[in-house]
């Protein structure tokens, strides 16, 4: 979702995309696609282009795309190849979703396993 408010702002205020970047030390590129709505912007990023903009972090505040959690506990999905063909319904198949689960609980374990190598290594 593009950062309308901020895109407003900083226009009106007169500044550049290459400016903001240096506020939150990032390069131009990145920013851009920060104010696109592409790449989050975290809370003391929103907190120093406020101060820098001179306004109140509301004013150029817009919520992410991405804050919105829906609800799936009861997935299914349809494929329609057109309107009136005959949809074809498709459920999750319980136990490939199990062995899915259960690779990414495995995959979880060798990551934290790692985390704590690191850690032992630099200490």
């Amino acid at each position: 979702m593009q950062k309308e408010k901020l895109r407003s702002i900083r226009k009106k205020k007169g500044y550049t995309q290459q400016q903001i970047a240096e506020v939150i030390a990032t390069d131009v590129s990145n920013y851009c696609r920060k104010e696109g709505g592409d790449v989050k912007i975290i809370h003391e990023e929103w907190e120093k282009i406020a101060k820098f903009l001179n306004v109140p972090v509301e004013d150029i505040y817009e919520e992410e795309a991405g804050d919105t959690v829906i609800n799936n506990s009861n997935a299914t999905f349809y494929d329609s190849p057109g309107a009136g063909s005959g949809s074809v319904q498709n459920t999750f198949n319980n136990h490939l979703s199990i062995e899915i689960i259960k690779n990414l609980q495995e995959y979880i374990s060798l990551l934290k396993d790692e985390v704590k190598r690191l850690k032992d290594n630099q200490n």
